[in-house]
This record gives C-alpha cells, sequence and structure tokens, in this order.
C-alpha cells in the first residue's frame, strides 16, 4: 500500500515552496521627508520626529486668528448688550 506523497499525484513537494516571507512587500521602507529615517509605506506619521506625511492625515486646526476674532465679536455683543 503507498503511503500519502510516495505518488506524485497531489503530494506535497518542499521544492514547491516560495523562498519569500509572505510579509516581505509590507517591510518595505522610504526615508522620511523631513528628518530622513527609514519608516513604513503604510505610515501616517513618522515615529521618530511625529511628522504627519501629508495633509489629509494630518489634524484639521482653526488658525488662531479665527478664534480671537470670534471672541472679540462676543465680547463686542456684551459691551453692546450690557450698555443697554
Amino acid at each position: 500500500m503507498p503511503r500519502w506523497g510516495d505518488d506524485d499525484e497531489g503530494g506535497w513537494d518542499p521544492e514547491d515552496e516560495v523562498d519569500e516571507a509572505p510579509g516581505d512587500d509590507e517591510d518595505v521602507t522610504t526615508p522620511c521627508p523631513y528628518c530622513r529615517r527609514p519608516i513604513y509605506d503604510d505610515a501616517e506619521r513618522c515615529p521618530a520626529c511625529g511628522s504627519y506625511l501629508s495633509r489629509e492625515d494630518e489634524p484639521y486646526r482653526k488658525p488662531w486668528w479665527l478664534l480671537v476674532g470670534v471672541a472679540a465679536c462676543l465680547y463686542a455683543v456684551y459691551r453692546w448688550v450690557v450698555r443697554f
């Protein structure tokens, strides 16, 4: 009686294995545009310097002059209401 793997039909052959590991293409790195240290291609931020790599990943921050303008308008309205 033949054992499993003795025949050439459907048996496992160690020579058929691929030498690459399955995650090798994910480990590709490129230099950070700010500090030039290697980072992964799919990273949103550089782990070394903390810079965001694209504008889309960067959190939205309101400009400081907008907040000062709103505060000044609210103060003007408050002073106008208190006056009358």
